[in-house]
């Protein structure tokens, strides 16, 4: 089903109780028209995630935390016995959380979700809960990390709002409520900022070769009427020569113990341009992007994509038959470069491990 551009932006929305299903706003189709995709099986959800229908770290790690809950109906239709039914919600959580290997947020989420099913095989014999029952505990909770998120988008633009720069704004990828369950991260700093009366025009990287600053971020921007101005990637270190850009500011797929963050390819080049032209570079993520399993950027896993979005972008053929294509999703920029990253709990700015473990509260 198709709705107005003029709806409130959201990306996802569960629809119904325990037996509904997960609705996604299909991102690919953005930004000629506005589609729901309704997701009733767990093998449309991975496919959504895996597709970039929806997309951004918060928004998949909702999803992923709904596509449990989905699993746990199918085993309701199914009539799957107990056991047979925790099994079955077991294994589709296994596949939802690597859809995706970079971004921490799935995995956290599906995780999360699941972890309330701790205790839920009862002694042999005793049965255990009913597929039904099992969905009511996921639900639960998979409503509370989207509620959560909200939440988070909202701390986060207050106090990223609260230090952002005079002067223009550039960013890299989606980082609005397409991307998040709420306003968003990087984006919830803008809107934020501007409800709060400043001005200023965002600029905004097309983001290739998917186009996510091109077509979603210019499209949020355009609907709370924001002046917007999009920019070929390469573009970014001339427009920073002139000065007119305050800071640019970035979202976050995983961020390691030290602060170095994995984000949309090109984000690593355009720290290095800021640190070039003294702009000042920031990041803004909730604490879940946070891996503090990884001492730095080095570990991060770096999702591959197909040749075909590099060489035939929307299924325009612009390279020649035969060439290659290399395809990295995600590249990582150095702590260092990042002049502060804005949580829910506040800024981390120095940028190093002591500092992500003080604001985060884990030092």
């Amino acid at each position: 089903m198709k709705e107005s551009h003029a709806a409130a932006l959201a990306a996802i929305r569960w629809q119904g109780g325990i037996d509904g299903h997960l609705e996604l706003i299909d991102q690919t189709r953005l930004p000629a028209e506005q589609v729901w995709l309704a997701c009733r099986d767990v093998a449309t959800v991975i496919e959504a995630i895996r597709s970039l229908r929806v997309r951004g770290a918060p928004a998949i790690g909702i999803a992923g935390g709904y596509g449990v809950v989905v699993a746990a109906g199918e085993a309701q239709r199914l009539g799957l016995a107990p056991a047979s039914a925790l099994a079955h919600v077991l294994a589709a959580a296994g596949e939802l959380a690597a859809a995706r290997p970079t971004a921490v947020n799935l995995r956290w989420a599906v995780e999360r979700v699941i972890g309330r099913l701790a205790g839920t095989a009862s002694a042999e014999g005793a049965g255990g809960r009913s597929a039904a029952d099992l969905a009511t505990v996921l639900l639960a909770e998979a409503v509370a990390i989207h509620d959560e998120d909200r939440l988070l988008c909202s701390a986060i633009g207050r106090h990223g709002a609260a230090i952002l720069p005079l002067g223009d704004v550039l960013t890299h990828c989606n980082t609005g409520a397409l991307a998040t369950g709420g306003d968003g991260t990087a984006l919830a700093v803008v809107t934020t900022a501007w409800a709060a009366g400043r001005r200023f025009r965002v600029y905004a990287d097309e983001t290739r070769p998917l186009f996510q600053g091109a077509r979603l971020t210019a499209w949020e921007m355009v609907q709370r009427g924001i002046p917007v101005t999009v920019l070929v990637d390469s573009a970014a270190g001339h427009l920073l020569a002139t000065g007119r850009i305050g800071c640019c500011i970035v979202g976050a797929d995983r961020i390691a113990a030290n602060g170095d963050t994995a984000n949309k390819i090109g984000t690593y080049g355009l720290a290095v341009l800021a640190a070039a032209h003294e702009v000042p570079f920031f990041v803004a993520a909730p604490s879940s992007t946070f891996d503090l399993k990884l001492a730095d950027g080095a570990g991060i896993p770096i999702e591959h994509r197909p040749a075909a979005e590099v060489t035939s972008p929307w299924g325009q053929m612009v390279a020649p038959p035969g060439a290659e294509a290399f395809n990295p999703a995600f590249d990582v920029t150095p702590a260092r470069l990042i002049r502060g990253i804005i949580t829910e709990h506040g800024v981390i700015s120095p940028v190093t491990t002591a500092d992500v473990a003080r604001v985060l509260g884990s030092g």
